[in-house]
């Protein structure tokens, strides 16, 4: 028999799946397939997040040069590598289980173009930032792999992307709180991770199958689906398999402020959103740098 691995202190009220969906393929930028689970019709918003796409993407497509503002995109690499460019001058490539936490603030336009040789695969989420920060400073926090804390015990290793599991905290710095771990379960391990009973939380599989929310009323789940967690202080999680299971834990504070979309500007009103559009197309309030910067892959208006 496998020896059995419990993880972690008691929750008094664990979490229960309340939605499930399956992420199927689509096309996105320009040749690149994604896997959205958040922003597509069936679950627009799931405060304080936009958008989570599991991406694969192989040269010559990929991401060439686009907007954002108003929230923050997080990368996150799995396999191969991404390198990224923007109307600042800030450049740079991050590789398997690196990330960059880009927040876009009041502008930034770049691109995200994928290694030339192989298939590059791996997460962005989109998170909202809240009105009194939609217009700062543009900025970037960036961990290669061998910085990003990570932890082993009872048969549970953690990748602490933001927030802390396991005894240990990420350094990275949320406006908007956010947790962002990434769990790899061994088979017959048993995991319980707390989260604040006020936020939003969701799970997304990456790898295996696994059952979460509770035992007696779960079945199993396999990869590429994204599970909306209830109210609760935490999420339990068993791998009852014989190979790994890998998935995705990530909890936001919700904002609960109005929501106006427009592919990649993200404001409270209409009325900042059409003032976003004017700054975007005359090159003003923080779009200055994009009325003479190209990067080499050029502009996509596919947004």
């Amino acid at each position: 028999m496998p020896q059995k691995h419990d993880c972690c202190p008691a929750l008094n009220d664990p979490r229960s799946v309340v939605r499930k969906f399956l992420a199927r393929p689509q096309h996105e930028g320009v040749g690149a397939i994604v896997r959205r689970s958040i922003g597509r019709f069936e679950l627009r918003y799931f405060d304080p997040f936009l958008v989570l796409d599991e991406f694969s993407v192989t040269a010559p497509a990929g991401f060439p040069d686009h907007p954002h503002r108003g929230f923050e995109t997080v990368t996150y690499m799995l396999q191969g590598s991404i390198t990224h460019e923007d109307f600042e001058g800030h450049k740079g490539t991050i590789g398997a289980g690196d990330l960059q936490w880009m927040t876009a603030g009041r502008g930034i336009v770049h691109s995200e173009m994928p290694a030339p040789q192989g298939t590059q695969k791996g997460l962005q989420l989109w998170v909202n930032l809240s009105s009194k920060y939609k217009m700062i400073e543009p900025r970037y926090q960036e961990l290669s792999s061998k910085d990003i804390a990570e932890t082993t015990k009872d048969g549970i290793k953690v990748r602490v992307i933001a927030g802390e599991a396991l005894g240990i905290k990420s350094p990275v710095y949320t406006r908007t709180p956010t947790m962002y771990l990434d769990f790899t379960m061994e088979p017959e391990s048993h995991l319980r991770q707390p989260i604040p009973k006020s936020w939003n939380a969701f799970v997304y599989v990456l790898e295996g199958e696994g059952i979460f929310g509770r035992l007696k009323s779960s079945s199993s789940v396999n990869a590429h689906h994204l599970l909306l967690l209830g109210a609760g202080d935490g999420l339990e999680a068993w791998n009852k398999s014989s190979k790994l299971l890998r998935f995705i834990l990530v909890g936001g504070e919700p904002l609960g402020e109005p929501l106006v979309q427009f592919g990649p500007f993200v404001m409270n009103t209409q009325e900042e959103i059409d003032q976003t559009i004017d700054d975007f197309e005359n090159y003003t309030n923080g779009f200055e740098n994009a009325r003479h910067w190209r990067s080499e892959f050029g502009l996509s208006l596919d947004f």
